[in-house]
């Protein structure tokens, strides 16, 4: 049995679980598996701290900064363990990095803006801003930092305290991580806490938490709502998505294929926004199959610490297992694999980058979100019926429409049931705009000022005009 090791709670102590490098299979470091019993008084300790943390807008400003500086000096180590327990390449994993930094930067800058309402009556009413309270950020594996800055800057910008859930299996960066920010936050305003479930439940249902964010699997999310609803706590749920992407038939394939490529293989396929699906018009189906599974065939597959690796593997072997059901049931149906198609030899969890063709309508490599390195090409006979297609499904995170002619494409872009549409390209977004699903796909809306203001509650004052 692992020897305990101090969790950070005063007079706790957690065993240990086991943290798996999924390049390799093989276990090569632990976490502390706090227990859910020890959230209370975590809980007790966030809610003291934000008493002072809410009350400076220009030191949460300063220290933000600093944390900032301190996570860019720490950044090769970050960058690194980061690869070593999630699987991506270290230039992601770099990216990553970066990304974390510029989300605190951006959110330190940002402050609520009062504002006075005028509606003829002789009272000055203003609106103002405060701060809910502690917050919970619950974060899976495939962007462990990322996500977590993407929680936690906006909610400490506001002036509230966090307690940060990774992921069981990408747990120790953000460690890091945390660590990294205690440096130059007040105690207790961010506290991470790793360990298996029901240590995520048990956070989301607890009573001193006043907003529960969360990134995850559509089923999950229902349930941490659930949870969370017993306190009346708010929710913002980024969930799952089935990106679609559909070509017209005025496309340049030669000349959008690697961007349509990286669109649904980056991280191996592991991001919720990834092209999970490609309709394309049924002259130019050949074409494109043969273009992306080129690609497939070519790119290297390896460890993401090996300087030539361009994709990683599968980052666990549940997900793995999954990835190989539903690739093995599409082929069982009449699907054929232009590329890849199975598990790679050797250690660790790869999977061959896979271009599916002649896949059933209604199997769940095209109806459900893969979430790996597997890509169906559909194809379409007229528009209309590529447009059911994308919207036919519980999804709506985002989607895109590539072509030559950009109004026409414009307009297609329009008719797409999700929160964020791209013409040409997929899965960028900016600091300063807003993030947000349809459908199953989210609750709440994260990034830019609305990221900020999400974290926030309206205070109204009422007072008679003077003369």
């Amino acid at each position: 049995m692992p020897t305990p090791e101090a969790d950070g709670v005063p007079g706790r102590r957690s065993s240990r679980f086991p943290v798996v490098d999924p390049a390799t299979g093989e276990t090569f470091d632990e976490a502390p598996d706090q227990q859910p019993a020890e959230l209370d008084e975590v809980v007790a300790r966030a809610r003291r701290a934000w008493g002072g943390w809410r009350a400076d807008q220009a030191a949460r400003t300063s220290a933000l900064l600093a944390a900032a500086d301190a996570v860019d000096a720490a950044g090769d180590d970050l960058a690194r363990l980061l690869t070593r327990e999630q699987g991506k390449p270290l230039a992601e994993s770099y990216a990553e990095v970066a990304r974390t930094t510029a989300r605190l930067r951006y959110f330190a800058e940002l402050a609520p803006r009062t504002r006075r309402i005028d509606d003829g009556r002789p009272v000055r009413s203003e609106i103002r801003w405060r701060s809910l309270g502690p917050v919970a950020a619950i974060v899976p594996w495939n962007f462990p930092l990322q996500l977590a800055a993407a929680k936690f800057a906006p909610a400490l910008a506001a002036g509230n305290t966090m307690v940060l859930k990774p992921s069981p299996f990408t747990p120790l960066a953000t460690r890091l991580l945390g660590s990294l920010l205690a440096t130059a936050l007040p105690e207790d305003v961010l506290t991470v806490v790793t360990g298996r479930e029901p240590l995520g439940a048990r956070l989301a249902a607890h009573p001193g938490i006043r907003h529960v964010t969360f990134t995850g699997s559509v089923p999950t999310g229902r349930a941490v709502a659930g949870a969370a609803a017993a306190s009346l706590a708010r929710v913002t749920l980024e969930l799952g998505g089935n990106d679609a992407a559909v070509l017209l038939d005025d496309v340049d394939v030669d000349g959008i294929a690697d961007r349509l490529f990286w669109a649904a293989f980056r991280n191996c396929g592991q991001v919720c926004m990834a092209v999970k699906r490609v309709y394309v018009p049924a002259r130019l189906h050949a074409e494109v199959v043969e273009a992306l599974a080129r690609r497939a065939k070519a790119v290297t597959v390896g460890p993401g610490l090996d300087p030539g690796t361009r994709l990683g593997p599968v980052n666990n072997a549940p997900q793995l297992a999954r990835v190989e059901q539903i690739t093995e049931q599409a082929l069982a149906h009449g699907a054929r694999a232009a590329s890849g198609g199975h598990r790679l030899d050797g250690p660790g969890y790869f999977f061959a980058p896979t271009i599916l063709t002649d896949v059933p309508p209604g199997s769940p490599v095209v109806t459900g979100e893969q979430f790996g390195p597997v890509l169906p090409v559909v194809p379409y006979g007229t528009l209309d019926e590529a447009v059911d297609a994308a919207n036919g499904t519980g999804f709506g995170l985002g989607g895109s429409v590539w072509g030559t002619d950009l109004d026409r494409a414009e307009a297609v872009a329009d008719r797409l049931e999700c929160g964020t549409a791209w013409i040409n390209h997929h899965a960028e977004l900016s600091l300063h705009q807003p993030f947000a699903g349809v459908k199953d796909s989210g609750v709440g809306v994260a990034g830019g000022p609305w990221g900020l203001y999400g974290n926030l509650r309206p205070f109204v004052v009422h007072r008679p005009e003077e003369g």
